[in-house]
C-alpha cells in the first residue's frame, strides 16, 4: 500500500508541473471566449482573435471578431482570469463605447473648428482631464457587463479585480497607498456586493485579492455604519444593475446594431452634403 501511495505521490510530483507549464493564455482565449458567448445566447458568429498591442474592436459588430491583447492576457494565470479580458472587451463591444468615441471626437472637432483653439468651451472638450473621466467612465461600464457575462458562463467575477490590481497603477495610487486601477477594481467589488453578494462570499484565493480586500474592507465597513450612505449606494447600485439589463437586452434585438455608429455616419453624411 505504501508502494501505491508513493508511486501515486510520484506521478503527481511529474505531471502537474508539466500540465501546469502548458497552460497558456492566449491559447484559452477561443475556448473561454466560446464560453461566454454561447452562455449569453450571443451570436454563436463571434470569434476571438489574440493581437499584439492594444485591443481595437472598433469593427468588431461588422466582423464578428472581438480582439484580445496579448498585453492584458500576461496579467492573467487560469480562464478566470482570462474570461475577465474576454468579457471586458465583449462588455465594451455591448456598451458600444466604440461608437460614443466616434460621435465625440466628430463633435470636438467640429467645436474645435467652429470656435478658436483657446475657446474655453474648446479648450475644455479637448482636454486630457475630460478625456480620461470619459474613458474611465466607458471601462467602469465594460467592467461590470463583463462581470454580468462571466458569472452567467459560470466563471469567478472577483477575477477582474485580481486582474486589474496585477496592473501597473498610477503614481497617485502608490503614493497613497491604493492597489493599482482601485477605482475601477472597488467599482466591480461594489457591483458584486450589492448583486452577488454570495460570490464575494467565496472569495478568491491569491495575494493579490486578499491585499485588495485590505483596501476595500474599510470602505464597505464605513458605508455599512451609515444609513443614510447605505441607502445612496443600494439606490445607485440598483440603477445601474437595471442600466445593464436593459442594455445587453438592446444589443441582443438589434444583432450589435450601434445606435452611436448610425448616429456618426449620419453626422458625416450631413456635413458632406453641406461641403457640397
Amino acid at each position: 500500500m505504501k508502494k501505491i501511495v508513493l508511486t501515486l505521490f510520484v506521478l503527481a510530483a511529474v505531471v502537474l508541473p508539466s500540465n501546469a507549464a502548458t497552460w497558456v493564455a492566449a491559447d484559452r482565449v477561443a475556448d473561454v471566449g466560446a464560453k461566454i458567448v454561447k452562455a449569453n445566447s450571443l451570436s454563436a458568429a463571434i470569434n476571438f482573435k489574440v493581437v499584439n498591442g492594444a485591443a481595437n474592436n472598433a469593427n468588431a459588430p461588422l466582423t464578428n471578431t472581438v480582439q484580445i491583447s496579448s498585453a492584458d492576457l500576461t496579467y492573467t494565470g487560469n480562464d478566470n482570469e482570462v474570461a475577465y479580458v474576454v468579457a471586458h472587451e465583449l462588455g465594451g463591444i455591448i456598451n458600444d463605447n466604440v461608437g460614443k468615441q466616434k460621435v465625440r471626437n466628430y463633435l470636438k472637432s467640429a467645436i474645435t473648428n467652429t470656435l478658436s483653439e483657446d475657446n474655453v468651451i474648446s479648450n475644455a472638450m479637448n482636454s486630457d482631464y475630460v478625456e480620461n473621466k470619459q474613458s474611465m467612465s466607458e471601462a467602469k461600464e465594460a467592467d461590470i457587463m463583463g462581470t454580468d457575462l462571466m458569472i452567467n458562463a459560470g466563471y469567478n467575477p472577483l477575477a477582474g479585480i485580481v486582474v486589474l490590481t496585477k496592473m501597473p497603477g498610477s503614481t497617485w495610487e502608490i503614493l497613497r497607498g491604493k492597489p493599482a486601477n482601485s477605482e475601477r477594481a472597488m467599482y466591480i467589488y461594489d457591483y458584486l456586493t450589492y448583486n452577488f453578494p454570495a460570490k464575494v462570499k467565496a472569495g478568491y484565493g491569491c495575494n493579490e485579492y486578499r491585499n485588495f480586500l485590505v483596501y476595500a474592507d474599510p470602505i464597505v465597513q464605513e458605508r455599512n455604519s451609515s444609513k443614510k450612505k447605505l441607502e445612496k449606494f443600494n439606490k445607485e447600485q440598483a440603477k445601474i444593475k437595471a442600466e445593464r439589463t436593459k442594455q445587453l437586452a438592446k444589443y441582443k434585438s438589434t444583432g450589435g446594431l450601434s445606435s452611436w455608429n448610425v448616429t456618426y455616419e449620419l453626422l458625416q453624411s450631413i456635413t458632406e452634403s453641406e461641403s457640397n
